[in-house]
């Protein structure tokens, strides 16, 4: 609409006049029918407006459209608005305040890791990484952690955005084929394009939340079960590691040992398993490929929304009516995550303990206050769960330790480690309900695979028998 048009009725500006303008700018030719239908069935554009929640000035409303507009165009052709989720994670890690690191308690963090290395020497065969050590502030943490949620989140929005354009993308065309001009930006065209483009800006702000809110609780890199950088290093955010001290009748020092005792020991096994990230990130990529939407559902839940209503459109949306649905081969592949992930905090848990408790007086208490506070989660994670569908939480955090334990007992520390050396040998969740039978249900495998060799061996020498010449038919010499 013109700057200069003046409001016609109103305190707040918001007159017919105004509106009719609007519309004319929003429609061009097509806004005279519009404007005209509405007038035939009594529809004053303000209060159809007010009744859905949308502003009621016109000019507040063209600036919120611009803005999204403006969102829309920013998201592209990506799964996810990654500069939306950028900022938005900036501004989250930001609240209550980051300032930047101070000499000295960059050298308490670094020492603590320090020591960490060397304590661990003891207690694990795997080396130290080879990354350098950090101490960061919480938005440091931000920026070095987003490109590997880019991995994570990407293939379950991309999976998504395909199922939601599938789903509602002939719906979308009938509705621009409906309205007077059809749906903004020619989206009538191709519905599927601004399906995907909201997508991509609801997924960044989601991951943004996400990300932002975990960088207020995270203690560094490592310590959600998943590796967070591409080559792993230990760090640790300082204002996360002293405001988890302030409420423990344990000293600050005490508790940053103990935290970068964790750290440490998750970089060494990220750093020489080199399967295992891929592993991880491969489970969660899996689950995207399977994701489907229960579009009778979805159908339902629109035919039955009244959009004058704001709070039933808000009702539906909460309602899991967008949820994928989960397959077989989904649930199948969160249950290897899970185990995964229990397996990898589970020898973390094990390791950092051992090596702590000679040196630190309440590394029995620590470890059981990390435990429960891994148990229980937090705003971050419950975040990632519902945009993903993953729990980031081992829910077997201490079977797998317990795992780790045994192993420890009966091959030492040389045998414990060198489970990790291939897939295969890693405990499964069969070993986490029955640790004391790892062993035998390995052998038992060794021995299957041996019969199998020999079976296949005899298999194809009695095929080289039987293809072998007749004496009479082969030439005379």
């Amino acid at each position: 609409m013109s700057p200069d048009v003046p409001s016609t009725d109103g305190p707040d500006g918001a007159g017919p006049q105004q509106w009719e303008q609007m519309l004319r700018a929003m429609l061009g030719p097509a806004a005279d029918d519009a404007i005209r239908e509405m007038r035939e069935l009594g529809v004053d554009p303000a209060a159809m407006a007010a009744a859905s929640g949308l502003p009621t000035d016109p000019a507040a409303l063209q600036q919120a459209m611009a803005q999204v507009q403006r969102m829309l165009a920013a998201s592209g052709d990506q799964p996810v608005n990654w500069q939306m989720a950028h900022d938005l994670a900036r501004q989250q890690a930001a609240l209550g305040g980051d300032p930047s690191l101070s000499p000295g308690r960059v050298k308490d963090v670094r020492d603590a890791l320090s020591v960490a290395e060397l304590w661990l020497d003891a207690a694990t065969e795997l080396p130290p990484s080879t990354g350098a050590t950090h101490a960061w502030s919480r938005a440091e943490w931000v920026e070095a952690t987003l490109p590997t949620w880019r991995v994570l989140t990407e293939p379950v929005a991309t999976s998504l955005s395909t199922a939601l354009a599938g789903a509602l993308g002939p719906a979308f065309g009938e509705l621009g084929g409906a309205l007077p001009g059809g749906l903004p930006g020619g989206a009538a065209a191709d519905p599927s394009q601004l399906l995907r483009g909201i997508g991509s800006a609801v997924f960044g702000l989601q991951v943004g939340q996400a990300a932002g809110t975990l960088a207020r609780e995270a203690f560094g890199t490592t310590d959600i079960g998943l590796p967070l950088l591409e080559r792993p290093a230990p760090a640790l955010i300082a204002a996360n590691v002293d405001a988890f001290a302030e409420g423990l009748d344990t000293p600050l020092e005490e508790v940053r040992l103990y935290l970068a005792l964790r750290e440490a020991a998750a970089s060494r096994l990220f750093a020489h398993v080199p399967w295992l990230r891929a592993h991880l990130l491969d489970a969660v990529a899996e689950y995207a490929r399977g994701i489907t939407i229960d579009v009778e559902q979805l159908e339902d839940a629109v035919r039955s929304i009244d959009p004058t209503d704001p709070s039933a459109l808000q009702a539906a949306l909460s309602g899991g009516v967008f949820a994928p649905q989960t397959t077989p081969a989904q649930q199948a592949a969160l249950a290897r995550l899970e185990t995964a992930l229990a397996l990898v905090e589970g020898w973390v848990d094990e390791v950092a303990t051992a090596a702590a408790t000679p040196h630190l007086p309440h590394a029995v208490p620590l470890r059981e206050m990390v435990r429960r506070r891994r148990a229980a989660g937090g705003p971050a994670e419950q975040a990632f769960a519902s945009l993903v569908g993953l729990e980031l939480r081992p829910r077997r955090l201490r079977d797998a330790a317990t795992v780790w334990a045994h192993l420890a007992a009966t091959r030492g520390i040389d045998g414990r480690d060198a489970v990790w050396a291939h897939p295969d040998l890693v405990p499964t969740s069969e070993d986490l309900d029955d640790p004391a039978g790892y062993d035998a249900r390995r052998q038992a495998a060794v021995d299957e695979s041996a019969d199998l060799d020999r079976a296949l061996a005899q298999i194809l020498d009695d095929a080289d028998g039987a293809s072998g010449d007749a004496p009479e038919d082969r030439p005379a010499g």
